[in-house]
């Protein structure tokens, strides 16, 4: 019987980070999220469909069949069949992907594709709503979180390193703007499942994060 791992928390928590560790760790697969929203986005350039037209958008998704698995450790995202990994990562595939990702039957129609995922394989998710929407019954939950100082100071570092020029107030403002927007929207607002376990990263580093994820997971029978 396969088991889901649901992941979810704010912005700058780590959560897709942490999941790809796990995944490798256990043998089972992230599902990127996003990039099945970038296929989505590539099946509607390539049947012609307007960004802006938000009916032909609803029409049009409903075709399309969209999965992810993994080859020699790579992940391939499928589009009808085909790998569509050099194809989904173009600045026009990244405009429609923000353009029809908010359309109703475009998150629909990947939830219900991202569920039958989770009913075939073993999966690992991340996001904002899985325990508490795509995957309401999880085999374990959790919401993973940090601080905002803690995660404005890792997106500073991180941006610093590149050697961007960043404020820090700025980016600690933004967070907590995000994290606001999150837990309010109307639609699956991120808030922690009654169920899931909280996990605060604020003093841990990476490895000490995916340490305690999988041990959470060995308790529920998961790579025990």
């Amino acid at each position: 019987m396969s088991y889901s791992i649901a992941v979810d928390g704010p912005a700058g928590a780590g959560k897709s980070t942490i999941a790809r560790k796990i995944a490798g760790q256990l043998g089972c697969i992230y599902v990127d999220t996003g990039a099945m929203y970038r296929a989505m986005a590539l099946y509607l350039i390539q049947n012609g469909v307007n960004a802006g037209d938000a009916r032909a958008i609803s029409q049009k998704c409903q075709e399309a069949d969209i999965s992810i698995r993994y080859e020699n450790g790579e992940q391939i995202v499928l589009l009808d069949g085909e790998n569509v990994n050099g194809l989904i990562r173009t600045e026009e595939v990244g405009n429609m992907a923000s353009a029809s990702s908010p359309n109703p039957a475009v998150r629909k129609k990947l939830v219900s594709l991202q569920q039958k995922l989770a009913k075939t394989s073993d999966v690992i998710m991340d996001g904002r709503d899985i325990g508490t929407c795509v995957l309401p019954d999880a085999t374990v939950k959790i919401y993973l979180t940090a601080s905002s100082r803690v995660r404005a100071m890792r997106r500073y570092e991180e941006l610093k390193a590149k050697g961007e020029d960043c404020d820090f107030e700025t980016i600690e403002a933004d967070i907590e703007k995000r994290d606001h927007q999150d837990m309010t929207r109307e639609n699956s607002p991120l808030r922690q499942a009654e169920d899931a376990v909280l996990v605060d990263s604020s003093g841990l580093d990476i490895d000490g994060v995916v340490a305690e994820i999988i041990r959470i997971c060995r308790e529920k029978g998961i790579g025990a």
